[in-house]
């Protein structure tokens, strides 16, 4: 099996080093490239195409935000798992907004970190589940939208309850309980929802559906609309 290719993007040098020896251990992963700041990580994600690149978000030169945001556009196959010190809204949103699949603290467990590369590299997003929270119970108290002109003219009311499920945070297996579907069915769901609305995982998903009043902000969206 080809290992998962990953490139550690972060201006100290000694964290880089312990991402490298974890990442390295593993027989399924491997360090493809390191760069200390964002505009030396947008290069050698250029160089060497990783498959998944761990990106620390308050950089020199050019900060993550930035550079998760140049990444997706020069390799649009790479997924970006932003790492921060800072448990702060502002970066997680900011990281999101510019591609990120996922997001997760420095001290979080390293078996947290190495699952994050593997979930991200198979397509899926990952969250800290305090992070989760957040960015919901945030949205939640924006002033309602209204869906953008033509976003959601291709989605079925079917697959609008699965974007609404999985908005409130619900994994595949719980989105299949609630609709009484089998996982693989409710797997099969999300894929086309993604492909529709040309998202590129479940975590934009999420954003996607508060940006474009999907979910009401004060209620719950789980409920299957019915139709």
């Amino acid at each position: 099996m080809t290992p998962v290719r990953v490139a550690l993007v972060d201006d100290q040098g000694m964290v880089r080093s312990g991402l490298r020896s974890l990442v390295d251990a593993e027989p399924d992963l491997e360090v493809v490239a390191e760069a200390a700041d964002g505009q030396a990580g947008v290069a050698a994600v250029r160089r060497t195409r990783p498959d998944v690149v761990l990106m620390d978000i308050r950089m020199p030169v050019l900060d993550g935000v930035a550079a998760t945001r140049q990444v997706v556009e020069v390799v649009p196959s790479c997924r970006v798992v932003a790492l921060t010190t800072y448990d702060l809204d502002e970066y997680l949103f900011a990281a999101l907004r510019a591609g990120a699949s996922g997001f997760l603290l420095k001290d979080a467990p390293a078996d947290d970190l190495l699952a994050a590369i593997r979930t991200v590299a198979r397509g899926d997003g990952m969250l800290a589940p305090s992070a989760t929270r957040r960015l919901i119970e945030t949205f939640s108290r924006l002033a309602p939208v209204e869906p953008a002109p033509g976003a959601l003219d291709l989605v079925t009311a079917r697959e609008l309850d699965v974007l609404r499920l999985v908005a409130a945070g619900l994994s595949n297996a719980e989105v299949a309980a609630r609709l009484y579907v089998s996982e693989a069915t409710a797997k099969t769901h999300v894929s086309s929802l993604l492909g529709k609305l040309g998202l590129r995982d479940r975590v934009q998903a999420v954003v996607f559906a508060y940006e474009n009043g999907v979910v009401v902000p004060g209620r719950s969206g789980t409920g299957p609309s019915g139709r």
